[in-house]
């Protein structure tokens, strides 16, 4: 079963509408809020919108790392040669944009760095975003803000309590 939310002609509401199911599906197997994953999701990828979403189905803007196998995606963002010129950054290329809510969820649980974000509460997205901030996801300074101010908009904590799509029964 599906959760309905009205999308109109607004490029968010589409990407919600779009994703939400998802997100609360890498919520139960995750324990990352879904009202964060969707937050991320619109932010990072411009409401699925941007060259790296559009490209490569990356949609939170994760790059390879250095143990990445995967398929590339390079994209200017934020890397500076040994000279400090702009250098293309090398990025996750997924075949479809499940892989890249997968990955997310994967890429989360299993980095050290941010192994303190899962004794926060599923339900506190404010912490969930500081946390995500001050772990270094993104080097926004306001990146913490702007996803709270994302899941407030859209009333994406909504989310935090839906079960699971895929288990619900109809009566």
């Amino acid at each position: 079963m599906a959760f309905s939310t009205i999308s109109d002609d607004n490029p968010a509401m589409s990407y919600i509408d779009q994703y939400k199911d998802l997100a609360v599906i890498e919520m139960h197997r995750s324990g990352i809020p879904a009202s964060i994953i969707l937050a991320q999701g619109l932010l990072e990828s411009g409401n699925g919108n941007s060259d790296l979403a559009r490209g490569a189905n990356n949609h939170f803007g994760i790059k390879c790392k250095s143990y990445w196998r995967g398929s590339m995606y390079f994209h200017e963002d934020d890397d500076f040669n040994k000279a400090g010129k702009l250098i293309k950054s090398c990025f996750r290329a997924y075949e479809s944009p499940i892989d890249s809510y997968v990955d997310h969820s994967n890429f989360l649980m299993y980095t050290e760095r941010y192994e303190v974000l899962f004794s926060y509460d599923k339900t506190d997205y404010k912490q969930w975003a500081r946390g995500l901030r001050s772990c270094g996801y993104a080097t926004d300074k306001a990146y913490a803000n702007k996803l709270i101010k994302k899941i407030e908009q859209f009333q994406l904590y909504n989310y935090d309590n839906y079960p699971h799509p895929m288990r619900v029964r109809l009566n």
